[in-house]
């Protein structure tokens, strides 16, 4: 993917929801997803083991169900092994999201080829935090 391609994602989203999102700020899964909120995202946090927590200024939804509002990109800091587990969700969510993003270290070529198939971006192996930065100077 272009530089050109990921600065358009990050300038165009305004809502992303962090699947795996994660409260100890050591942890990219926490320290990520409160960056992006610094710099003027809407961060909508999913993770079960925390529903009902408030973090990055949200209530932690337990699934991307759960999300009423619409979603521009879903990033993802789940195992690449348990992405498979959450494409039926993904698929399921109205509208769909415009991106799909699997942080740094996560790729599924399969899961990927599915999400494009309808119609969806996908960004596999990269930071949003380190390509905002890059791209952005932040």
């Amino acid at each position: 993917m272009s530089d050109a391609e990921l600065k358009a994602i990050l300038q165009s989203a305004r809502v992303i929801a962090v699947l795996g999102a994660h409260r100890d700020l050591s942890r990219a899964a926490a320290y990520v997803p409160e960056y992006l909120a610094g710099v003027g995202y809407r961060i909508i946090p999913v993770n079960p083991k925390f529903t009902g927590e408030v973090l990055f200024g949200e209530p932690v939804r337990p699934d991307l169900a759960s999300i009423d509002d619409p979603v521009d990109v879903v990033d993802v800091f789940r195992p690449s092994q348990a992405i498979p587990g959450h494409l039926e969700d993904i698929l399921a969510m109205q509208p769909l999201p415009k991106v799909v993003w699997f942080q740094l270290g996560i790729r599924n070529d399969e899961a990927a080829a599915e999400l494009s198939a309808r119609g969806i971006t996908v960004v596999q192996d990269r930071c949003m935090l380190a390509e905002h930065r890059r791209l952005f100077g932040t």
